[in-house]
């Protein structure tokens, strides 16, 4: 639960701080003094989260909860004051005394309850602090003086010189028949750095024609992945048929020397829907495949599989060092021991040493500390070894600071496999308040920042980056990791999508803080009318929703929602009850009334009129505003349990 208390007061402190811009203050009528003494306390319960959410007992989780609570009603009190002053509006003295006195009398009640907690905080704290004297707690503070930086291009390939070595060579030798190459074995070892490795190689970009990337992933449909590559592995709407899709890629293939890798396949009916697009022009063109599933490997036929093996202890020893230091030795004799002992405890699995590494990369170099996480790593031995590995990584997950988890476990909202824009990754960060404001710094440079460090902990992939080689373009996360986002993101109360034909929201609202629908996602049996989604007034606890062609739109009662996105063009803003909306994409006839939405920051519009509505420039917190005949909606969160 501090994990969803922790968001929750960056919320509120978003909130906080959007409403007291200059602008909003000549129409509002608050009591500003008493603002600034909320903020006050947000920001110490903020500054205490950030230090002991490392150590919370189960006292201090139920004060976690009640801290979710008062934070959620601070923001619905605001919330239902600004906008009813803004709508409504005022009209004489006297309603601007009962407006400004009601405000005063719901935020005291806030305060009182804040207070409450802090005094049971200070007491429990106390507790803490006397235990502590007595054991000390090992720290672990994001430390990035201590930490290594992993080099903007590179992929480390430690252990699997041999393997690079000969897929290249098949890559690139003197056979002109079409070859399909499988590389098999289990999550995380390796099959996708590999295959990257080798279609970056330059070696490899000059020997080829053409060179295209997707991932299948479990589910897919055989035309959107023809689409995605005529489209050079990118996302594309098309209404052409899958012969049709078939047809033109066949031709655009035809008579080209091509390199064609299929990421992460897990059924062989995805390559009977795909290979006979595929031309055999004798001219040396290659398929290479990745995939766990062994008898899929082995079905493809026209080439032996290249199975990953787990790394042996050396090899494993030396990946680790280069993760944890950026060498391939230690260089601190006193770390080396017990370095290797963590090592060995990852049972070569490669993604677990990485995750591991960027652990140790990004805390203090002390024995006591490596002891800790060699300890913790013992105590997974007799778990199943899926089991075991999931643990294995949550270790860097629960060392995490707690400013980054949110953001962390927002990325459980993609699809698997999905390639995320990092652009967009950053303004859906923004929009849902998961960044701690900085004077010096804008709220998208904060993002950036979480973002390097999530990549520089290797619990966020970065799959192409720009043309200087700094900054992420675009990303992804492992599948494994995905898995340990679902496990936390409901153990910690911060993320529920669920996956009904009827949903009943009698959850406290901190339970179900972050949903998106998406119908065209589901399978047919777990579709839904979007009424159904209002049966009660307690759906004030969901706070996202993505909204397809095809369904209604009548939520009234989502009046918690940050994020929408709608795909139907729509006359009017009545539905827009939801005034807490952050990020809004939808497509308008004439959008009236948009400047009640007061919260709003990331707006994307698609206007049948084309003009846009002059209520805009009343709207100061506006960060992020994209006006055009269409949109698509690639590279954001759809349903994915």
């Amino acid at each position: 639960m501090a994990v969803a208390a922790y968001a929750s007061l960056l919320s509120l402190s978003h909130v906080l701080e959007n409403i007291q811009h200059p602008a909003r203050r000549t129409r509002l009528h608050l009591d500003w003094n008493q603002l600034q003494t909320l903020q006050q306390k947000v920001q110490f319960l903020l500054e205490f989260l950030e230090v002991d959410s490392g150590r919370i007992s189960l006292e201090m989780e139920d004060l976690a909860r009640q801290i979710a609570i008062v934070a959620d009603e601070a923001e619905d009190v605001i919330d239902l004051h600004v906008v009813y002053q803004l709508g409504e509006g005022c009209r004489d003295e006297s309603q601007d005394m009962a407006a400004l006195s009601s405000f005063y009398q719901d935020i005291h009640k806030v305060i009182q309850k804040i207070d409450s907690i802090m005094n049971e905080l200070g007491m429990i704290q106390e507790d803490c602090t006397h235990v502590s004297k007595q054991q000390p707690a090992v720290s672990v503070p994001d430390s990035s003086s201590t930490a290594f930086t992993s080099s903007g291009k590179s992929s480390t390939m430690v252990g699997f010189d041999e393997h690079l070595v000969r897929v290249m060579d098949e890559l690139t030798r003197n056979e002109p028949d079409l070859q399909i190459i499988p590389i098999t074995g289990m999550g995380g070892i390796g099959k996708t750095t590999l295959a990257k490795s080798t279609f970056d190689n330059s070696y490899v970009v000059n020997h080829f024609d053409k060179r295209i990337w997707f991932t299948i992933s479990q589910k897919y449909s055989a035309r959107e992945i023809l689409a995605r590559l005529l489209n050079d592995g990118k996302d594309q709407e098309s209404r052409e048929t899958l012969a049709e899709l078939g047809q033109r890629l066949h031709k655009s293939l035809f008579g080209r020397r091509y390199l064609i890798v299929m990421d992460d396949m897990w059924n062989i009916s995805a390559w009977d829907d795909l290979s006979l697009f595929f031309p055999n022009n004798r001219n040396g063109s290659r398929i290479l495949v990745t995939t766990r599933i062994s008898n899929v490997a082995i079905s493809l036929g026209s080439h032996s599989p290249y199975v990953m093996d787990f790394l042996d202890e050396d090899k494993s020893w030396n990946l680790l060092c280069q993760k944890a230091f950026g060498e391939d030795n230690c260089p601190y004799p006193k770390l080396e021991e017990i370095g290797k002992t963590i090592a060995k405890k990852c049972n070569g699995l490669p993604l677990a040493i990485v995750v591991i590494g960027g652990l140790l990369a990004n805390s203090n170099r002390i024995l006591e500390h490596w002891e800790s996480v060699a300890k913790s790593i013992n105590s997974f031995s007799n778990l199943e070894y899926n089991d075991r590995c999931l643990k294995i990584l949550s270790l860097s997950y629960d060392n995490l600071p707690i400013h980054l988890k949110p953001c962390f476990l927002y990325m459980r909202m993609f699809p698997e496999d999905d390639e995320i824009k990092a652009s967009e990754l950053i303004k859906l960060w923004v929009a849902e308040g998961f960044l701690k404001p900085s004077r010096a710094k804008t709220l998208e440079e904060v993002a950036e920042e979480y973002l390097r460090n999530l990549i520089d902990r290797n619990l966020i992939l970065v799959h192409k980056w720009n043309y200087g080689g700094k900054k992420a373009k675009t990303c992804r996360i492992h599948d494994l990791l995905r898995d340990l986002c679902l496990r936390q993101s409901q153990k910690e109360c911060l993320i529920c999508v669920p996956k009904a034909q009827r949903i009943d929201f009698f959850e406290p609202r901190w339970e179900i803080c972050l949903c998106f629908l998406c119908s065209s996602q589901l399978d047919e049996d777990q579709r839904m009318d979007l009424p159904e989604v209002q049966v009660t007034s307690q759906s004030t606890s969901l706070a996202s929703l993505s909204v397809c062609d095809g369904c209604r739109i009548m939520y009234p009662n989502l009046v918690r929602l940050r994020l929408l996105r709608v795909k139907a063009y729509v006359d009017d803003m009545e539905f827009l009850h939801p005034t807490k909306l952050c990020y809004l994409k939808m497509k308008f006839e004439s959008p009236s009334t948009i400047s009640l939405l007061w919260n709003l920051q990331i707006l994307t519009l698609s206007l049948s009129s084309g003009v846009l509505p002059s209520e805009i420039w009343d709207m100061p917190q506006l960060r992020h505003l994209n006006s055009y005949p269409g949109f698509s909606d690639h590279g954001e969160p759809t349903d994915a349990c």
